[in-house]
């Protein structure tokens, strides 16, 4: 027995899987699904996060509906993966955000934006909030340095704190590999697949969507996500060590490091984020998980909000619009933190983990097939 109807259904499934294995070739669920001959309930939640529902084998199998066996091994591992995040959450009181994650992220986000205006407002007299303000340290004249850093440490610590105690349930109740612990050629590998987003692909054909002609195109709007985010982040890093080993204050010019930076980043942010929701709106309802559709739109959009505040804050930022934007940005940055934990973000993550998993598997079943 397991803990939950999803979890059931993907018994069943994969115990058909199991039995036929057609599709082992199209990603890592199904060579990982044939190391085992049971399922707990931690070895699928691992099966569900290694997938990257691309609907090749929905569209491959034989026994999909309308056949009476009803195998839907993209949807079902939607649906568990989602409430895998729920399952591990930390602190086990907030796991129904994930239930309620759009609406959720929607009330701290305007609550963010609006804190930080009026707390603008009422700590700034109109000529400072309205006022021009150019060269370094601009934007302290506004919000202190020191009450920014706190502020939002204090926020991504929380979020760090939250992640790393729920990927350590996941890692836990997913196993230990049988025979030994993860090395650096496992993480390297799983960093290599994450990456490429090597599962991504159908098999090398493509992800499914509404019709039976597979595209690139999520992977590519993925890759110009995740490497946008990754960019952002990379300029704040890099600015954090402008300010505090070079003295060297905000707003930096266009040729600076964390500029050009977050430029290119927020370019990524803009266009990703775009073309993955035009992509769900595309998908074949009868591949994805319907109910979780808000969460996923939420935290696209949080990313989308986040990179066009900042480059509007950086296109305008010598005019009279730099406080209200510079109030609005970080809004929306500080609600994108304090909703990592609960919310699609986590999905990354519990990826890259599964994707660990897997390659030790694969190291130690490689050794052993060696050593016969």
């Amino acid at each position: 027995m397991h803990g939950t109807r999803i979890l059931e259904e993907a018994d069943r499934l994969m115990t058909v899987c199991n039995s036929c294995r057609y599709c082992e070739g199209l990603c890592a669920v199904f060579p990982a699904m044939e190391m085992r001959r049971s399922f707990s309930d931690g070895d699928l939640n691992y099966l569900a996060n290694l997938c990257h529902s691309c609907g090749a084998c929905y569209t491959d199998c034989q026994f999909s509906p309308p056949h009476e066996y009803n195998v839907n091994v993209p949807q079902n591992l939607a649906i568990a993966r989602a409430e895998s995040y729920a399952a591990y959450a930390w602190p086990r009181a907030f796991s129904g955000l994930f239930a309620r994650n759009g609406l959720a992220i929607s009330v701290i986000a305007a609550l963010s934006v609006a804190a930080f205006i009026f707390g603008f407002a009422a700590f700034n007299d109109h000529q400072v909030l309205y006022g021009i303000h150019t060269g370094p340290g601009a934007f302290y004249r506004l919000m202190p340095h020191n009450a920014m850093a706190l502020l939002f440490g204090a926020a991504l610590l929380y979020a760090i704190i939250a992640l790393t105690m729920g990927v350590r349930a996941f890692w836990r109740d997913i196993g230990e590999p049988v025979g030994g612990r993860v090395d650096a050629g496992s993480l390297f590998q799983a960093m290599r697949d994450a990456g490429e987003l090597r599962y991504l692909d159908g098999g090398g054909v493509g992800c499914f969507n509404e019709d039976d002609h597979p595209t690139d195109r999520r992977k590519i709007y993925h890759h110009l996500t995740f490497y946008g985010f990754g960019l952002c982040f990379a300029a704040t890093v890099v600015g954090t060590l402008y300010h505090y080993l070079l003295a060297r204050e905000a707003p930096y010019a266009w040729w600076d490091l964390p500029v050009v930076l977050g430029t290119l980043g927020g370019i990524g942010l803009l266009i990703g984020p775009v073309g993955l929701l035009t992509e769900k709106w595309k998908r074949d309802p009868v591949l994805v998980d319907q109910a979780r559709m808000g969460m996923d739109v939420a935290f696209i959009a949080m990313l989308f909000l986040t990179a066009l505040t900042g480059i509007a804050l950086l296109l305008l930022r010598d005019s009279a619009a730099m406080g209200p934007l510079l109030a609005l940005h970080l809004g929306v940055v500080f609600a994108l933190f304090v909703t990592m934990p609960y919310g699609k973000f986590v999905h990354g993550i519990y990826r890259y983990v599964a994707l660990v998993r897997y390659a030790r598997e694969r190291q130690m079943m490689a050794h052993g097939a060696a050593a016969k």
